[in-house]
């Protein structure tokens, strides 16, 4: 005899016990798949939108992802396969190797002359898993985060899989930068809000948060007793300076300060997955028990091989930054001489942010764009951008290649 297929529905009855009923499987319950709500919801990347419209084409200029389109330098890959030839394997404690620690605590030291001690360092698997790991520690139903947008889509989509709310505070374009109203950002805060979330340098933006401002918001979450959360993955890729202001520049151990940082972007090593937290070490055992049930910790062989990138990169870093300086001024030389473009020189990260006049739909623009033009951008809209219209850009390339991009884009949109 067949088997009859069923579902099952919640239902809440009044002594507050849930209990199952069967039902239809074509019942048309929006979470018939057991799924929390939060995960259905999730929304597609609009960025792997427009990358799956390249699918089968050729000679399709990527610009979509962010990363630069050099490989991670000879002498870091070669500490990583001097470590697995050293069977460096095993599993490491799971807030790093104790000599990464030491290397990142003195790195930062340095980079910022103020003493960050090892115990306010936990290595992480990427800067995504050091994002997850420090809304992890703050982000729950009924709490929210608010932060200045356009900003990374993975930081409003953590806070969504965690059940906090995303308070949206939108920086100023001006014509010739990019602007936050410090006012406007507390006046989103409530008795609600968990933390506030700062990415500089910015990303899609570019935008440079200055010392003042990073006083001031440090000063008020102190007054307040909110968390301070910074994305700093882009301290080092910044124009006319050697790093870009930092929090930690200006705050005490104990404050509540979490920032975020990656091996990915100065040292172009995307595929590694390598990154840290800087905090203050009394949570230190928090993120070692927390972190035990993410990714628990970063190849050891990774680890390893990124205390030479540390040790044996700057010069690295200076070659980059300066490449990425021409490509900025090259790109934006040609967005802002044309009529229908409006553009900042970025001051940091390697994205040019610009909006062309008359796009009503920027996700079916480069979805078109890159099927007829064979160039791949990202909708502003996935950044949470002011308007249609808005589309970002990667510079991480060789001039020849932006030359072509910008001719076949330059092109697409003539009248």
């Amino acid at each position: 005899m067949p088997m009859r297929r069923v579902t099952f529905f919640r239902n809440t009855v009044p002594n507050g016990r849930v209990v199952l009923s069967r039902a239809m499987e074509n019942s048309g319950v929006k979470n018939a798949s057991g799924l929390r709500l939060a995960i259905e919801r999730m929304p597609v990347s609009r960025i792997r939108e427009v990358a799956n419209k390249s699918m089968g084409l050729a000679d399709v200029i990527p610009l979509w992802f962010g990363e630069p389109d050099v490989e991670t330098p000879q002498f870091i890959r070669d500490a990583a396969v001097q470590a697995l030839a050293d069977g460096e394997t095993f599993y490491t404690p799971n807030r790093g190797v104790p000599e990464l620690r030491t290397a990142l605590a003195s790195y930062s030291s340095a980079l910022y002359d103020v003493p960050i001690d090892k115990d306010r360092i936990t290595v992480t698997a990427s800067g995504m898993s050091a994002m997850m790991l420090a809304h992890q520690l703050l982000v729950e139903p009924g709490t929210n985060i608010v932060c200045p947008t356009p900003q990374w889509p993975n930081v409003k989509g953590t806070v969504d899989v965690l059940g906090g709310d995303f308070r949206s505070v939108p920086l100023n374009f001006t014509g010739d930068d990019w602007k936050l109203d410090l006012d406007a950002l507390c006046a989103a805060v409530d008795d609600k809000t968990r933390m506030i979330f700062v990415n500089s340098p910015g990303n899609p933006t570019g935008w440079v948060m200055p010392r003042e401002q990073q006083k001031d918001l440090l000063e008020y979450c102190r007054e307040q007793g909110l968390w301070l959360v910074a994305d700093e993955v882009y301290a080092r890729i910044v124009y006319g300076m050697k790093h870009a202001p930092s929090f930690l520049e200006h705050a005490k151990p104990n404050d509540r300060l979490i920032v975020i940082n990656s091996f990915s972007k100065p040292w172009a090593m995307t595929g590694w997955r390598l990154g840290w937290l800087t905090t203050p070490g009394r949570i230190g055992e928090r993120l070692e028990i927390l972190n035990e049930f993410n990714v628990a910790g970063a190849s050891t062989f990774v680890q390893l091989a990124g205390i030479v990138a540390l040790r044996d990169g700057d010069a690295f870093i200076s070659q980059q930054v300066a490449r990425y300086q021409n490509a900025r001024d090259y790109v934006y030389e040609r967005l802002a001489n044309h009529t229908r473009i409006r553009v900042a020189r970025p001051r940091g990260a390697f994205y040019a942010f610009f909006a062309i006049e008359g796009i009503e739909d920027d996700l079916a623009f480069c979805q078109e764009l890159v099927k007829t033009a064979k160039v791949g951008l990202v909708p502003g809209s996935a950044f949470g951008a002011p308007q249609e219209g808005w589309l970002r850009l990667c510079f991480a390339s060789e001039i020849s290649t932006l030359d072509k991009a910008l001719t076949r884009l330059e092109e697409a949109i003539a009248p």
